[in-house]
């Protein structure tokens, strides 16, 4: 049975009290599997307070973003040096809104997920098209573009750490989620991207999570298609009961 990956990605939502509350209740509703991985990645405030609620409790935190310098005069950065104190072990990098509403362009997923496996974090590079872009055909052409220069100059050693999220952005937050097998073939070309990047074993090994409207109601079929491993979770992650759902269906 493959490894499925269902990352919480709250955005910039809970406060350290919120967090810490969501926790205690998750704990209660979520029942561990060995072949699933769960990570949440609250805000930067919150980071304190989940790594104390989810000690020892076999849930992975992550952080939502970092900067790509150790350290220096970068006001309001987060270096993975940071993040490390606080056990994170995987950083959402090149985030479809990081992309759209702060203009952060491909080269800066490179920068940053460089970044990270320098430090052992693993990052969750995100790629995906617009609605314009797909109306246009041009989906594939943009994803590939969008992973090729994330992943420019890393090694097939590093590639082994990383992991890829296929969010489409007309359905992020839009209930529009896209059909598992549109999905399903999206993840194929990316793994097919992976091939020609590295090797074959490489792109087999890569897990490719989905992110766009993933809900419990929609996320088992979703997680059946062959190529994809997992689950990018925005809103559905935020109320501890639905994404303890989510995450048995998966």
């Amino acid at each position: 049975m493959k490894r499925l990956y269902l990352i919480a990605n709250w955005k910039m939502n809970k406060t350290a009290a919120d967090a810490s509350a969501f926790c205690k209740e998750f704990s209660h509703e979520w029942a561990q599997e060995k072949e699933k991985t769960v990570v949440i990645c609250p805000s930067f405030t919150a980071l304190a307070k989940v790594c104390e609620e989810i000690e020892e409790s076999g849930i992975k935190i992550g952080a939502q973003d970092l900067f790509y310098e150790d350290q220096g005069p970068f006001t309001g950065e987060i270096s993975a040096a940071m993040l490390r104190e606080f056990n994170v072990s995987y950083v959402i990098v090149g985030h479809s809104e990081r992309r759209r509403i702060l203009m952060e362009p491909d080269e800066l997923a490179n920068k940053k997920a460089k970044a990270a496996l320098r430090s052992k974090i693993i990052p969750v590079i995100c790629v995906g098209e617009s609605l314009e872009e797909r109306n246009a055909g041009k989906m594939k052409s943009v994803v590939e573009r969008q992973l090729k220069t994330a992943l420019e100059g890393i090694s097939e050693a590093d590639a082994r750490n990383i992991l890829v999220a296929y969010e489409p952005v007309w359905a992020i937050g839009t209930g529009n989620n896209a059909a598992p097998a549109q999905a399903e073939e999206m993840h194929a070309f990316i793994r097919a991207v992976l091939e020609k990047i590295f090797s074959k074993d490489l792109s087999k090994k890569v897990p490719i999570l989905y992110g766009g409207s993933v809900k419990p109601d929609n996320i088992e079929m979703m997680t059946k298609q062959q190529n994809i491993d997992g689950a990018l979770v925005g809103g559905a992650s935020l109320d501890p009961k639905n994404f303890a759902q989510l995450v048995k269906n998966a």
